[in-house]
């Protein structure tokens, strides 16, 4: 059913060899596990996106051992790969290790199956929440101009959206309706982020947003009053491109009990023959 389809991993967190975050959690196994889902899926992947917090501390170390887990399984897959950096992520490493120079530019436009794909650098150096500069926005107001066969699809690590949680609300991205100004009116169909290290979804100047879940650890979004809490759980994003609409999609990665495995197609066919006996 989906003509173009997308893979979103954000806030992977990796850290050197050894190193864990929190003291515990290994985000490198819970990278390889993604990674090992997705090749064992055979299903078609046009792109792997990563929406920001790549690395935990923004070591050169971190983001050429995530390169090297990650790079090899998009070629077997024959998907794309695209990066934009978090606030934990140090740009010149970033562009050096993952861009392939120091001084690369974090903002970028790519077209894969005929999806257009913009990724905008909101972070701001040594802070935590989220900026836009001018030149960006006009940036993006020119790439826009012109509309892609399968539309746009948007990425940037923060949400240019509320949240009901106050840390999310106080490190989202600052000034969104700027932001909202410049894709009203626009093929933007959807606009992906990260960053908040839970799933959620709203609109911005009409176009859904999507906060996907992220690869490291998950936030508590219903934690006890005057409490934030963290669980090791984690997974990732599909995004699809299915008829006139980009559906977003959460996958759960934290390893489970399977409750049941069938045969696909044997389901489709038995709610056929209901509909066709209800009719």
């Amino acid at each position: 059913m989906s003509e173009v389809t997308i893979v979103q991993l954000t806030d992977t967190h990796i850290r050197a060899t050894g190193e864990r975050v929190h003291g515990t959690v290994d985000t490198f196994a819970n990278l390889t596990h993604v990674l090992h889902q997705l090749r064992a899926s055979h299903r078609d992947i046009d792109a792997i996106v990563f929406s920001g917090d790549l690395a935990d501390d923004g070591s050169p170390a971190a983001y050429r051992r995530l390169r090297s887990a990650v790079e090899p399984v998009a070629a077997e897959l024959g998907a794309r790969v695209l990066y934009a950096p978090g606030n934990h992520d140090e740009r010149t490493a970033f562009g050096a290790e993952l861009l392939g120079a120091a001084d690369a530019a974090t903002d970028q436009v790519a077209e894969v199956a005929g999806l257009r794909i913009v990724l905008l650098d909101s972070s701001v150096p040594g802070l935590h929440h989220g900026e836009l500069t001018d030149e960006q926005l006009d940036r993006l107001r020119e790439t826009l101009c012109e509309p892609a066969p399968h539309g746009t699809l948007l990425v940037l690590h923060h949400p240019p959206i509320p949240s009901a949680l106050p840390v999310s609300q106080l490190l989202r991205l600052r000034q969104p309706e700027r932001l909202g100004e410049v894709l009203r009116g626009t093929d933007v169909r959807l606009i992906v982020c990260g960053h908040s290290h839970l799933t959620a979804a709203s609109a911005l100047a009409g176009i859904p947003v999507w906060v996907g879940p992220a690869t490291s650890f998950r936030q508590d979004s219903f934690a006890p009053v005057g409490r934030q809490r963290g669980y090791a759980a984690f997974g990732y994003s599909r995004i699809d491109v299915v008829g006139e609409s980009l559906v977003a999609t959460a996958v759960e990665a934290t390893p489970v009990e399977v409750l049941y495995e069938r045969d696909e197609q044997a389901t489709l066919d038995q709610l056929a023959a209901l509909a066709a006996e209800a009719r």
